[in-house]
């Protein structure tokens, strides 16, 4: 139960100190609809919004739980207040999944701010909610846990702005969201599927448009594998470099 009420304590305290603000929030508005106005100024010809629901999702999640993510744990890391969280009666594994939880939330919000606009302007029927919800959360599972993998391999706020970028804008344009995987030249596909998002992204595909490639039950395996792969190395990356 102590364990419980920590846990509770510290994801509380993150969302009100962090996840619902009010920028953050007009981000998590702000950012679906800026991309989805951005297709419509690059294409000459009418844009279907259901094609490109999946690809607004995805980008959502992804910079939305990196960003918020790889910053809050730098920030509090060099005000030292996550070294008190450190020296609390909880488990390690159990308080970075506390930290965690808050962005994941953030992610799975954000992915569904634009399916709330677009259903207001295309038919959603025949999409796979289950499926879409899935594919969704674990995008957010492994963003969020790609961007604690940045947050513990840098000292400052702008390293991890600068690192994320490195994650990010590759995974934008090989992970199938602009350019088909089976369009991209073949020495650069095996790059692609070793891209967590690769799979996420073909999920939504899947779920909303019936247009994967990959069959469901491997992207579900790859992803969480990605996301316990990325866990596991952030805490040792933790015990080794701030636990003394």
């Amino acid at each position: 139960m102590n364990q419980l009420i920590s846990f509770w304590s510290i994801l509380r305290k993150d969302m009100k100190t962090y996840y619902l603000k009010p920028p953050n929030i007009s981000w998590g508005v702000i950012f679906p609809i800026s991309w989805t106005l951005m297709f419509f100024a690059r294409s000459e010809s009418a844009v279907d919004l259901r094609s490109i629901l999946p690809g607004v999702m995805a980008l959502s999640i992804l910079f939305g739980t990196t960003s918020m993510l790889s910053v809050t744990i730098t920030f509090e890391r060099k005000s030292r207040s996550f070294e008190r969280l450190l020296l609390a009666p909880i488990s390690l594994n159990l308080l970075m999944l506390a930290k965690t939880t808050g962005a994941i939330l953030f992610g799975i919000i954000n992915a569904f701010i634009p399916v709330l606009f677009a259903s207001f302007v295309v038919d959603l029927s025949g999409i796979n909610w289950l499926s879409t919800f899935l594919g969704v959360f674990f995008i957010a599972v492994t963003s969020t846990f790609l961007g604690l993998f940045i947050a513990v391999s840098v000292s400052e706020v702008f390293e991890a702005q600068t690192f994320s970028n490195f994650f990010r804008f590759p995974m934008m344009f090989l992970c199938g969201l602009f350019i088909p995987i089976n369009r991209l030249p073949a020495l650069i596909r095996p790059l692609s599927y070793a891209l967590p998002l690769t799979y996420g992204a073909d999920l939504l595909k899947l779920s909303i448009n019936n247009t994967g490639i990959i069959r469901p039950w491997i992207s579900f395996f790859v992803l969480l594998a990605f996301s316990f792969g990325l866990f596991i190395i952030s805490t040792r990356n933790i015990k080794r470099k701030w636990i003394y």
